[in-house]
């Protein structure tokens, strides 16, 4: 490929990653319109959570399917799913329709990001790789701020429906670019479906991620529903360890996860991503619950973040190309990740505006130096054929630490909160519908005058246990990085063994 097809792959790519960013941001602005429109509030989570639980469910075996039978097919395989899903939950006419519709726009937006990394990998040998991923990291700070920004605007001005008819012109545009742009050849291999693996692989997640969404929320944790899908996940998973042991080309290669070199990237991968979604969940939690800003000032906490994390991810990406080494980034990215959320737990309903600005942009430096540098870290440590699996075990492992650390800590905020309004108020608790609170922080502005500081306050401190949270997992990524071993950066990307389609011309990319 010549230069100038490669800057137009990567140019596809960053569309298509885009829309799967933009497709994951922008609902959450709309969330009080869908509930009024369709009726829905109890089960207006759902909206979120479906989205959440079938995309990191997709992950892994979008990694896998892309070894096989190429990047680009599934590349259209996950756009198409995202057009169609987003279609349907704009023409929902009721929230159990959105629900299910979110959760096959989530079937297609889990492959977008996972793939998109992988096909740099393909795109770029390791050790020039890094220097074009950081440009990926400014199309995920593009849509952290424009999806909530177009979803908010969108939703005031015409109609929540148009924050997912919004993404059908990025869709077909994105198609477009992947089918005119990619023509990487990644060559198709011969293989054994494995699909018992990939049945087994989704069934138990998807039980053991309900676990932990409905766990002490929805139902208590000793329910039965509660019981019992821990059970089948618990069993689906022991099933799944026994069935890919035996596969002739697993869904999961338990061989790869032996590797220290890979091991280690994945298991920091989840570290980082139950840090990211602490501060990406609950800093614009406090702004609005114990600072008292308005939702788009709670919001703004975050643009400091992005903006530092891409301006740090590209420079961090030039360093790696020129100097060959990548290990002291992410260890330095943990260092700063640990500096930020210790001054997160030191923050209280007095702390400025200004001071919260300070511990997002030390945030937003340890993103930037760690996130697409172990990415890199996972993808060198395979051979090409297996870049796929590893990009989707890596970033399988970041969606479901997030998911864990929404799900533990969204737990630790409603009873610390609980508790330190009952301390606070004493008898006059007893007024206030907490969950209706906790749920919509701009609820504290309708309280009478009286309660608002003790509530503000109260909010803060409830929040200092998540932020505590936050730091005892940066220090745990912190001493997991020491355990990272730095394997020399391969400057060339060696030829996949290909057995073309039939009719295929030769060294024709089937996919």
């Amino acid at each position: 490929m010549t230069r100038r097809q490669v800057l137009a792959a990567l140019a596809g790519i960053q569309l298509a990653i885009l829309l799967g960013a933009i497709n994951a941001t922008s609902v959450a602005t709309a969330l009080p319109e869908i509930a009024d429109d369709l009726e829905g509030f109890q089960s207006l989570s759902w909206v979120v959570t479906a989205y959440l639980v079938s995309s990191t469910v997709s992950v892994p075996l979008y990694g896998k399917l892309s070894d096989l039978y190429g990047r680009r097919r599934l590349f259209l395989v996950a756009i198409s799913i995202v057009l169609v899903g987003s279609i349907l939950c704009g023409l929902a006419r009721s929230m159990p329709e959105l629900i299910a519709y979110r959760a096959l726009q989530g079937l297609g937006g889990g492959g977008l990001v996972p793939l998109g990394l992988a096909a740099v990998g393909d795109l770029f040998p390791p050790r020039v790789r890094g220097r074009y991923q950081g440009y990926i990291s400014v199309t995920f700070a593009a849509a952290a701020v424009l999806g909530p920004l177009a979803g908010g605007v969108l939703t005031d001005h015409l109609s929540w429906r148009w924050v997912f008819f919004m993404n059908i012109p990025l869709a077909l545009v994105a198609f477009v670019a992947v089918v005119v742009t990619m023509k990487v050849q990644v060559g198709r291999r011969e293989h054994a479906l494995d699909l018992a693996g990939a049945a087994l692989l989704s069934g138990g997640v998807t039980c053991l991620l309900l676990v932990l969404v409905w766990g002490g929320q929805t139902y208590p944790w000793g329910s039965a529903q509660i019981v019992g899908l821990l059970a089948a996940g618990l069993s689906m998973m022991a099933a799944l360890v026994v069935v890919e042991r035996r596969a002739p080309e697993p869904m999961v290669s338990f061989e790869l996860l032996r590797s220290r070199a890979l091991a280690v990237p994945v298991a920091l991968g989840g570290l980082v991503g139950a840090v990211l979604f602490a501060a990406l969940i609950y800093v614009p939690v406090f702004g609005q619950g114990a600072l008292g800003t308005s939702a788009t000032g709670a919001g703004g906490l975050l643009v400091p973040l992005e903006l530092i994390w891409s301006a740090t991810s590209v420079t961090t990406g030039f360093l790696v190309y020129r100097t060959g080494r990548y290990r002291i980034f992410p260890t330095l990215g943990m260092v700063f990740l640990s500096l930020g959320f210790l001054l997160l737990t030191m923050v209280d309903d007095q702390t400025s505006y200004g001071g919260m600005v300070v511990n997002m942009l030390l945030l937003g430096i340890g993103m930037g130096f760690t996130m697409q540098v172990l990415n890199l870290a996972a993808q060198n440590a395979v051979s090409q054929a297996q870049i796929g699996t590893a990009t989707g075990l890596y970033y399988f492992a970041s969606q479901t630490g997030g998911m864990i650390s929404v799900a533990a800590f969204g737990t630790v905020l409603a009873r610390r909160f609980e508790a330190e309004v009952n301390g606070r108020l004493g008898d006059r608790a007893a007024t206030l519908d907490l969950e209706k609170v906790m749920r919509s922080p701009k609820e504290v502005e309708r309280l009478s005058a009286d309660l608002v500081p003790d509530v503000r306050a109260a909010m803060a401190a409830a929040l200092h246990w998540v932020f505590v949270g936050g730091f005892v997992l940066a220090l745990l990524a912190l001493a997991t990085v020491l355990l990272m071993r730095e394997v020399p950066l391969r400057r060339t990307n060696e030829p996949v063994a290909a057995a073309p389609e039939p009719g295929a011309a030769p060294g024709e990319d089937p996919g």
